[in-house]
């Protein structure tokens, strides 16, 4: 307050002095900047699964057009875009927010394509003024439909310009990327995702809402992290899908190779979630120097780009690899912790939210975006609609039109007389004042005669997707379909209930020799059980292609598709716990081959076991006496150029060969008619092939189980990518197939619809199961008695067959 000259200084002075008290200032103080914390900055929202800060990057980079198919920009211009316009905090939180959208070791899903040094997970990435940055196909998914009214626009923070309240986001994030933060007096923690499996679990979801937390586990059975690896214990995973806090264990995918001749070391592929190689590099020199772990001559990291994460830890010739590896994992960060805390904002309120409610809330948003887009686009039809009518009335009595334009004194005359004689509204007036004469042909009357009937139908499928629920939620679905299709990968992170090393002293391990089953799933992982797998079970969460019994001491064959035997220690597959019938806690056979090779099958090396069968892509069919040399790898098949094995199986005299064609082909012979031979012969013409078709499957069945067998076939395209079509699928008894000859031709077993001119898959069996590509269960059909007929329609693409 201004002082007068004749008031006294001390007096002014007081005026001015407010009595506040302390205490309830900083609780004030401090409750405001709690609140500013947990809603603006470090939770994120349960419908995108985004921070503010995370959800103004993709948009202003959406506002700049910053697309796929167009170049990198500076990431300093993106970040004083969005510092300048949206986010009023410093350009160092803004430039890390946007680093972890691009960075693949962080993000299951990037959702920003990063040009340049992003950092890794031992050191940060370069300043913002040296890397460059667009937005990801992904992020478009994110962003989509966002001018069609699909979300609330809500000011920025000094109300000059609008920015979304949530994207429309047609990808779960929240669950396929995960997230963490720390507020205030809280903070969230989540995991990343399969995407294939979460719409999986989404889409079942919607088809049955009351769904519980098992039936969605089927298929979202855990995390599945950026870097692969292992998740050892899944009772944490389960609690935190059951009440959102959980604690579960991350392991280093590790296996054991001879360096040399003589010499072995541990070789790491796969590390934790957010562990780097240099610190683990670390724990394990310190560890050796503090004489913690005994051993260990030497650690080499031999990472680079093209070939990946791959540290090799040498060992003396003195020591168990297998303790030495057990005390790995107990002293270094190759065995890490993940605590899960799904705490997000729901409604604006923080909750801490379990499997079930997370898609819950991604779901109703989903909902809600579609009905307000249709909603938009009704509007938007049918105001177009209202135009085109009235172009159509104007075109039909045109020079009437033209005239009563032509004698009007004005524009506002012009109007007011078509509107009386025509009856139009002052839109479709002031529309046909605007129309250029070229419009007034013919060929523009059938024009909008035509796009008259389009919007028609165009408003009557609004206006029923609008007025039921059921095809709102099947559109819904429909679109996290073409979602699936088009960005899910397959799995990356193993799952396993329990290894049983808790129970195996470190100081001995040491491997009896009992007997147990070695087998291979459908999507390329191997395992060991003591159990018979049981093939008619259908609750698993893989399909299994190929059993051998063995012992856990002995040896097994795998056959590539080279035609080349290696030999597997059985020791060396992971075993199963006890009642497990699902192979999700198996690795891939692939990282105990040799690098460059394709397994195709599993064979016993015990020389009394039937005769190895053997298939080829163009058509032979070879019987191998079971005689093997004293080598690590040999050859079973001379094959010809541009041929290949498909199949491979132990098939005695009493058995059936089937052999399935991509051209829809059967044939179904006994095994007798095919001789053994020894490892160099090159086999017999076993069904004779059209041009251009190729074996897709080898059956091997018991004579006496023939009526318990069946038939699966699945269509697909040779236009098609492989793994983005549906196709169709046909289940028949194989027994409706008659027996033929060899070499011949056989009988067609699957007709072809439009668009499907080849099988993609065929299995021969009993019990079959099919897979999605990762690993998620998808019900076959019922049996068709019909050896010659089409299949049923598929919505999820078949990854396997087992």
């Amino acid at each position: 307050m201004a002082r007068t000259r004749n008031t006294p200084a001390h007096e002014a002075i007081a005026e001015n002095i407010v009595d506040i008290d302390v205490s309830d200032e900083m609780k004030g103080s401090f409750l405001e900047y709690a609140y500013s914390v947990i809603y603006s900055r470090a939770l994120p929202d349960a419908r995108d699964g985004l921070k503010p800060v995370q959800r103004r990057i993709l948009y202003q980079m959406g506002e700049m057009g910053l697309r796929p198919d167009r170049g990198h920009v500076k990431s300093s211009r993106v970040v004083g875009e969005v510092m300048g316009k949206l986010h009023p905090h410093g350009d160092s939180a803004i430039y890390e927010a946007m680093v972890r959208l691009a960075q693949p070791f962080t993000q299951r899903l990037p959702l920003v394509d990063g040009h340049g040094n992003f950092g890794s997970l031992d050191d940060g990435p370069a300043a913002s003024r040296y890397t460059e940055v667009r937005l990801t196909t992904a992020a478009l998914a994110m962003i989509k439909d966002l001018d069609e009214d699909t979300v609330d626009m809500v000011p920025n923070y000094d109300n000059s310009y609008l920015q979304p309240e949530v994207l429309p986001a047609a990808i779960p994030s929240l669950l396929v990327n995960g997230t963490t933060g720390i507020a205030v007096g809280m903070a969230t923690n989540m995991p990343p995702h399969n995407l294939g499996e979460v719409i999986a679990g989404a889409r079942y979801m919607l088809a049955h809402p009351d769904a519980a937390l098992d039936d969605i586990m089927r298929f979202i059975p855990g995390p599945d992290l950026p870097e692969g690896g292992k998740i050892v214990g899944l009772t944490g995973v389960r609690d935190a899908y059951a009440n959102g806090r959980g604690i579960f264990r991350t392991r280093a995918t590790a296996r054991i190779e001879n360096v040399t001749a003589r010499k072995k070391a541990i070789v790491v592929t796969e590390l934790p979630y957010q562990v780097g190689a240099e610190k683990v590099i670390e724990k394990i020199k310190a560890a050796v120097q503090a004489k913690r772990i005994q051993g260990i001559t030497a650690v080499q990291n031999l990472t680079d780009r093209h070939h990946g994460l791959r540290l090799v830890i040498e060992l003396k010739n003195t020591v168990n690899p297998e303790a030495v590896l057990a005390k790995l994992y107990k002293l270094t960060p190759m065995e890490d912790t993940f605590g899960i805390n799904n705490v997000a904002l729901v409604d604006g309120k923080p909750q801490t939210l379990g499997l079930v409610p997370l898609l819950k809330v991604f779901l109703d948003h989903r909902i809600d975006v579609t009905r307000r887009r249709s909603e938009f686009r009704l509007g938007r039809a049918k105001d177009r609609l209202h135009l085109v009518e009235g172009l159509l009335i104007a075109i039909l009595d045109i020079d009437e039109v033209i005239a009563v334009i032509r004698s009007s004194d004005d524009t506002a005359a012009a109007r007011s007389r078509l509107m009386t004689v025509f009856d139009l509204s002052e839109l479709q007036a002031d529309y046909i004042l605007e129309l250029r004469l070229r419009r007034l042909t013919k060929f523009s009357r059938l024009e909008l005669e035509a796009e008259k009937d389009e919007l028609l139908a165009t408003i009557t499928d609004l206006e029923e997707i609008l007025s039921s629920e059921e095809r709102l939620q099947q559109l819904v679905s429909s679109e996290l379909a073409d979602v699936a299709t088009q960005f899910a990968t397959p799995r990356r992170t193993i799952l396993l209930e329990s290894d049983g090393r808790e129970q195996t002293p470190i100081e001995d391990v040491e491997v009896n020799d009992e007997p147990c089953y070695v087998m291979l799933s459908a999507t390329g992982l191997v395992a060991r059980s003591a159990e018979s797998p049981r093939r008619e079970s259908r609750q698993s969460h893989d399909a299994i292609s190929s059993v051998i019994a063995a012992t856990t001491r002995s040896q097994i064959g795998v056959v590539t598709a080279t035609g080349d035997v290696h030999r597997l220690e059985v020791v060396d597959t992971p075993a199963l716990p006890p009642g497990s019938d699902s192979l999700a806690g198996g690795v891939p056979l692939r990282e105990l081959m040799p690098v460059g090779t394709e397994p195709v099958g599993l064979i016993s090396l015990d020389e009394d076991a039937a005769p190895i069968a053997v298939a080829t892509s163009l058509g032979r069919i070879k019987r191998v006496t079971p005689v093997h040399p004293k080598m690590e790898t040999w050859s079973i098949i001379t094959l010809t150029d541009g041929d290949t094995v498909v199949g491979v199986g132990h098939a005695g005299d009493d058995t059936q060969l089937v052999l399935v064609a991509s051209d829809g082909y059967l044939l179904r012979f006994s095994a007798g008619l095919a001789r053994p031979q020894g490892r160099t012969g090159q086999g017999v013409a076993g069904i004779k092939l059209a041009e251009n078709a190729v074996v897709r499957a080898l059956g091997i069945v018991p004579e006496d189980r023939v009526s318990e067998a069946e038939v699966v076939t699945v269509t697909g395209s040779f236009d098609a990518l492989p793994g983005t079509q549906t196709g169709s699928v046909k289940v028949t008894p194989l027994d409706r197939f008659p027996v033929k000859g060899r070499a011949t031709l056989g009988v067609r077993c699957h007709r072809f619809l439009r668009g499907e001119d080849m099988l993609a898959l065929a299995w021969v069996g009993i019990g079959p199961r099919a897979i999605g590509t990762g690993g998620q269960p998808i019900d076959l059909p019922d049996t068709n008695e019909k050896r010659d007929a089409s299949g049923t329609a598929l919505t999820t693409i078949i990854g396997g067959i087992g």
